[in-house]
């Protein structure tokens, strides 16, 4: 299991603030042929575009989505899903990271898709809480395997599908979120349809005519939060984007004006857009720069609470008996997301702010173990999870939180988290990451095989074969 202690994480530095996002209702007509603007900038970038810091930040990327496909493969949300679909699978093209089953590329986008996801543990864009990687790596790694694809080819395809999925969840977020859709599944589809498209070398109407298929199959309600089904959202998102790129590929046609149109994506599943967000430094920025990565294996909205909670824990040596009550102020956006208050499984915990911050308290941690049936239905922590009460403050930013735990001998402990550990501001270094990986990957994949595979991730822009990362993921 992965230690996700604050000692260890608290090793990353070099962050910059991110000031909140907060787009406002646009009224006016959008920029001309916004989607045609889009297809153009994946059309046209070349991997020699790529700033250097670009190029890292994506093998980060890649090698954070390969230990947390690998780490969830085992789970029984991804027994469910294989043993349902393999007898419908196509021919054996592409593998399942930390299995040894086979399918074909678009089942294997759907379960590696599901498996990067189960866990909770992937990225996180900082400004809409997209979770990048799931939805472009699963299509476009199963899309390797099944023809060559270069590693450089690869970064471009993979920097591409993060820009176009983040470019638009920023110009619809957070109306389109507060709605209650999961941003993951409704934006990301853009991504894979994009990074699938690059490497089939669409051309420039094949990509709009990708990106309308791929605005055509949204995919995500926040309601499945905390059952199997939220891992659903990356890994359809990923098969709908590569079957609209397989699609176009062949001439099937579709709107060109998918985005923008008064009855296309945006305004559809949406009360409120900047169409600027998507345009603005197109080709000069690009939003994988923006990419965080989790330290705590649940929803990001409770990482701060986590944080806090353990820095309390191992500052004061606290045991649950001596707690008599713990107060949160929140960020509404949590009570939004993570307001189950008696979760009856692992997948429920992860939406809990209750459960993460009596865990935390109770055993100094937030990782996959923190997060199992074991640990919501422990007596210890459910008697302390009925003493933690939720306050909204609006004041806050998401990453923030403000505790004050009493305890039983009347002392008052107050912490203050200003932004939590894996966000921007306080990232995960390299290092971080390798030790994630590795404890994601524990008893999968021996030490060796584990140490091949992080190093095909951070070398993958000089791999003659992309496919040989999926390749080395095969339990």
């Amino acid at each position: 299991m992965v230690n996700m202690n604050r000692r260890v994480f608290l090793a990353a530095s070099g962050g910059m603030s991110v000031a909140p996002f907060i787009p406002q209702t646009s009224t006016q007509a959008p920029p001309a042929e916004v989607t045609r603007m889009l297809a153009r900038h994946v059309i046209s970038t070349k991997f020699a575009n790529l700033p250097a810091g670009v190029r890292k930040e994506a093998a980060r990327t890649l090698l954070n989505w390969v230990g947390c496909a690998v780490g969830g493969s085992r789970h029984e949300t991804v027994d469910a899903a294989i043993s349902a679909l393999a007898p419908f699978s196509g021919p054996g093209q592409a593998g399942i990271l930390g299995r040894k089953e086979r399918l074909d590329i678009l089942r294997a986008a759907l379960v590696n898709g599901i498996s990067s996801h189960v866990l909770d543990f992937d990225d996180t864009h900082s400004r809409n809480i997209i979770h990048p990687a799931g939805p472009v790596i699963s299509a476009i790694l199963a899309l390797s395997e099944h023809r060559p694809v270069s590693g450089s080819d690869f970064v471009t395809a993979l920097v591409l599908g993060v820009d176009v999925e983040c470019r638009i969840g920023n110009a619809v977020y957070p109306p389109h979120y507060d709605t209650g859709w999961h941003i993951t599944g409704t934006a990301g589809v853009f991504g894979s349809a994009a990074a699938s498209g690059k490497l089939l070398g669409l051309s420039e109407r094949q990509m709009l005519w990708a990106f309308g298929l791929a605005a055509t199959q949204p995919v995500g309600l926040q309601e499945m939060f905390g059952t199997m089904t939220k891992s659903f959202h990356p890994g359809r998102a990923a098969e709908n984007g590569l079957t609209a790129a397989l699609l176009a590929s062949r001439n099937f046609t579709s709107s060109e004006q998918s985005l923008e149109a008064k009855y296309g994506w945006v305004n559809v599943v949406s009360t409120g857009h900047d169409y600027n967000y998507i345009t603005r430094k197109l080709g000069e920025t690009y939003e994988i720069s923006q990419n965080t990565y989790k330290p705590f294996a649940c929803g990001v909205v409770m990482h701060a609470t986590i944080d806090g909670c353990i820095q309390l824990h191992n500052e004061h040596k606290l045991t649950a008996n001596q707690v008599d009550r713990v107060e949160l102020k929140v960020h509404p956006l949590v009570m939004q997301l993570t307001s189950k208050k008696t979760p009856q499984t692992g997948l429920e915990g992860k939406f809990s702010i209750y459960h993460a911050a009596a865990i935390a308290l109770v055993e100094g941690g937030g990782g996959i173990a923190q997060f199992s049936d074991r640990a919501v239905r422990d007596a210890t922590v459910t008697s302390l999870r009925d003493r933690v009460s939720t306050v909204v403050d609006s004041t806050l930013h998401e990453d923030q939180v403000r505790i004050v735990l009493t305890t039983r001998d009347g002392r008052r402990l107050e912490k203050f988290v200003e932004h939590a550990v894996g966000s921007a501001d306080h990232p995960m270094s390299d290092r971080d990451l390798e030790m994630k990986f590795s404890g994601l990957a524990e008893g999968i994949l021996s030490p060796d095989r584990q140490h091949q595979l992080m190093d095909l991730c951070w070398k993958i822009e000089g791999l003659p074969q992309a496919g040989s990362i999926a390749q080395a993921a095969a339990a």
